[in-house]
């Protein structure tokens, strides 16, 4: 392991005072209250305790044991039974971590199957655009991320610039470009094989969902509320998001699940208006999304209202084909007692614009799910038991899913974080933490 870093108030102590900019379009004005802790601009990149590639299925006591949703959680062997715990058996799995950044403040995790191309994080010149740290995820078995190396502060920012992104969508109009299938290399076994919610576990491999034709994306930024946030299957990311702007680019979608919101207008518009390159902004909640799988619910503010559940509120479109002389900016802001989601840029269809919401830690009604860093900012109100049907005719029990005094603290996390799903690049550039003037 990489040894301990100075914590973030060393580094604030010599922060400088740097403004946000201001909302455009008429949504609330961003703070201007901000000192500039770290920042990373990619103009070298030097990374430190890289660990090189070693075995890890998420083992008990393993510096990547979390619960019941890990790669081998107690979830899966439930709901899959002996089938999946022989296709665990069958097939290794690696992590690669490493530090960077002024006092090592960022981190890169990395992850694979066995037989897998690596995925790697590196540092690239984009012509034009200068450094910029590449993802490079370049098959769905493996996954990249980045990360803060240690927890938030109780109030912060923190900003990234896309530059570029290939993790799907349509580019010029089509959906299946570059020999790639909505951002995928063609194959005839390219599944979700052997983490799923539900369904047949003794399946082949090649039988399982083919993701190919359901879906591909990428983190824009999020936090995470378990410690050393790393790549792990789906269905465990999306039981532990705090808030997330992420990308979900559903293949040749037409459906009423997929929805985006015109901000010229105010009006809800169908999926096909977009181009499958949505940025979809989520505060999680303490409902369950699913009846009968994990997964937490979303509350989506868009310049088209609030949604609680539902179809996916997508609020803006990206235009890939632009970047990188075109770019995007998303941050995330803890204060007081809310979280802030902010994305600038200039998007397809409304513009150039800046799209910001915020959502109270607990406004009565919809709670964002885990906000407490520390015991004593939440007393218990929101616990709760979650079971989920398997197949013998028993059940799988998530007991206290939110007990009074537990402390989730604040990691952000951005890239392809799934084991079993996307697969692409993108490039990020002016990685940033402030906390509050005066804090």
């Amino acid at each position: 392991m990489a040894p301990r870093r100075p914590g973030w108030a060393a580094a604030a102590a010599a922060a400088l005072t740097v403004p946000t900019a201001a909302a455009v379009g008429g949504t609330a004005e961003a703070d201007t209250g901000w000192r500039l802790v770290h920042e990373e601009d990619f103009s070298r990149f030097a990374p430190s305790g890289d660990t090189g590639w070693f075995p890890d299925k998420d083992g008990a006591g393993g510096p990547y044991d979390v619960d019941g949703y890990d790669n081998d959680g107690g979830f899966f062997h439930a709901v899959g039974g002996p089938a999946f715990g022989g296709h665990l058996d069958g097939m290794d799995l690696y992590r690669r971590s490493f530090s960077f950044g002024e006092d090592g403040w960022l981190t890169a995790e990395l992850a694979r199957r066995d037989g897998v191309e690596e995925p790697s994080f590196t540092r690239d010149e984009l012509p034009g655009a200068g450094p910029a740290g590449l993802f490079d995820s370049p098959e769905h078995g493996g996954a990249v991320v980045l990360r803060s190396t240690e927890a938030l502060p109780a109030e912060y920012r923190v900003e990234v610039t896309l530059r570029t992104v290939d993790f799907g969508g349509q580019r010029g109009g089509e959906w299946d470009y570059d020999g790639k299938v909505n951002g995928y290399r063609p194959s005839d076994c390219k599944t979700n094989f052997p983490w799923a919610a539900s369904g047949d576990f003794t399946r082949p491999a090649c039988d399982w969902a083919d993701v190919t034709t359901d879906s591909n994306g990428f983190y824009f930024l999020s936090v995470m509320d378990y410690e050393r946030p790393a790549p792990h299957n789906n269905v465990f990311i999306h039981t532990h998001r705090k808030v997330v702007m992420d990308g979900y680019n559903r293949y040749r979608y037409t459906g009423d699940g997929l929805r985006y919101c015109d901000a010229r207008t105010g009006e809800l518009q169908p999926y096909e208006w977009g181009s499958g390159n949505g940025v979809n902004m989520l505060f999680m909640t303490d409902e369950r999304r699913y009846a009968d799988q994990p997964g937490t619910e979303y509350v989506m503010h868009s310049e088209c209202g609030t949604e609680v559940g539902g179809g996916i509120v997508s609020q803006a479109d990206l235009v890939p084909e632009a970047m990188p002389e075109r770019s995007y900016r998303f941050a995330v802001e803890r204060r007081a007692d809310r979280y802030v989601l902010e994305v600038s840029g200039e998007f397809r269809h409304i513009g150039e614009r800046t799209l910001r919401y915020e959502q109270p830690f607990d406004d009565g009604e919809n709670p964002v799910w885990h906000y407490n860093r520390t015991p004593g900012e939440y007393s218990g109100e929101h616990n709760a038991t979650w079971t989920y049907p398997t197949p013998d005719g028993g059940a799988y029990t998530d007991a206290d899913v939110w007990p009074a005094g537990s402390a989730y603290p604040d990691y952000f996390l951005l890239g392809q974080p799934h084991m079993n799903f996307y697969e692409g690049s993108a490039h990020v550039d002016d990685v940033r933490l402030y906390v509050p003037r005066g804090g």
